[in-house]
């Protein structure tokens, strides 16, 4: 199921919206090609006008979403924003003269929702500035009609720019993580390994609780995962496309490649973790540990940190440890399967 956000029907008197018209606008229209009812294709321009409402539509809200994100592959999100204030404006100066004021009732209910729609499931597009500018224009426009809309003109803002500081706060504290953890953990394995020899057994002896604080860590930086970004990964990763400067300007985030980091990083600390007691039966007992935390994850539903800690028993650092692996305790192998 797509995204979606909850309409703004019951922000407006029901005269001046009409729960009807959240519906898939089915009559032909130039540019548009259907099959069954279903939009299969179309060209740009006509595609961006269905997603523009006026008085008598509003677009399915999958289809807002699909072409959201979809659209970002031919144009950048600032010139498709730019394309929907200029098609909202020409449809208010097109209006009968005299009813600017019954026209704004009825369309800024549904242009809110629109610009609600993207604010909240592509939030990083207004990274940029020049989509910010645009988006403060048309919110003005619609504010200037009403004391309620003004209002939730001032809310959608709000919850935009708190979301947005809320990205660059996280982006900082993964910066400073990848600037010191490694580089201090390498530095300390050098001058004191003593002091870094407490394995992770002594510092939490129960898995569960390991496995809770793994997936407090995978949902945080899951819920910063743009949906744009795994469009913006294939693309990249496309030998055929050729055309390098297409998305170059267009990625705001790394949140999809810090996670994979994170991803891997747990991978490695578990084959540290195993590698590095001397003896052998303390070396079992760590993989005995790790995958009891493995267990905890599968039965909570995190099956990212799962994949990570069998990655890491899988490393060649640690499968070759076959004295070590011959004293894990058979039942654990079960566990394991």
């Amino acid at each position: 199921k797509m995204p979606q956000t909850p309409p703004f029907a019951a922000m407006f008197d029901s005269s001046s919206y009409n729960r009807n018209l959240y519906q898939t606008k089915e009559d032909n229209c130039g540019g548009l090609y259907y099959h069954n009812n279903n939009l299969l294709s179309g060209s740009l321009e006509a595609l961006i006008q269905h997603l523009v409402p006026n008085v008598d539509y509003y677009p399915d809200r999958t289809y807002i979403f699909t072409f959201l994100l979809s659209s970002r592959l031919f144009m950048h999100p600032y010139e498709l924003m730019a394309k929907v204030c200029h098609l909202c404006i020409e449809q208010q100066r097109l209006s009968e003269p005299g009813l600017d004021k019954n026209w704004t009732q009825k369309i800024a209910p549904k242009i809110l929702q629109l610009l609600t729609e993207w604010t909240e499931t592509f939030p990083y597009d207004f990274r940029d500035e020049r989509m910010m500018r645009n988006l403060k224009e048309l919110a003005q426009r619609i504010a200037s009609g009403d004391e309620m809309y003004r209002k939730n003109v001032q809310q959608l803002l709000q919850n935009l720019i708190r979301k947005l500081a809320a990205v660059t706060q996280y982006e900082e504290v993964l910066a400073k993580i990848d600037a010191t953890t490694s580089t201090d953990r390498l530095t300390l394995l050098k001058t004191k390994p003593q002091s870094i020899q407490r394995d992770i057994i002594t510092v939490g002896n129960d898995p569960y609780v390991l496995a809770q604080q793994l997936t407090h860590i995978e949902l945080e930086r899951l819920n910063y995962i743009g949906p744009e970004e795994f469009i913006q990964a294939f693309v990249q990763k496309d030998p055929l496309n050729n055309d390098k400067s297409c998305y170059r300007d267009r990625k705001k985030t790394r949140n999809l490649e810090a996670y994979v980091e994170w991803f891997n990083r747990l991978s490695y600390l578990v084959a540290t973790e195993i590698c590095m007691p001397v003896k052998k039966k303390h070396r079992a007992r760590v993989i005995e540990y790790f995958i009891d935390v493995a267990r905890e994850c599968f039965n909570i539903g995190n099956f990212n940190s799962l994949m990570a800690i069998i990655s890491g028993m899988n490393m060649s650092p640690v499968s070759r440890l076959k004295k070590t692996w011959a004293k894990v305790k058979t039942a654990k192998f079960d566990i394991l399967e």
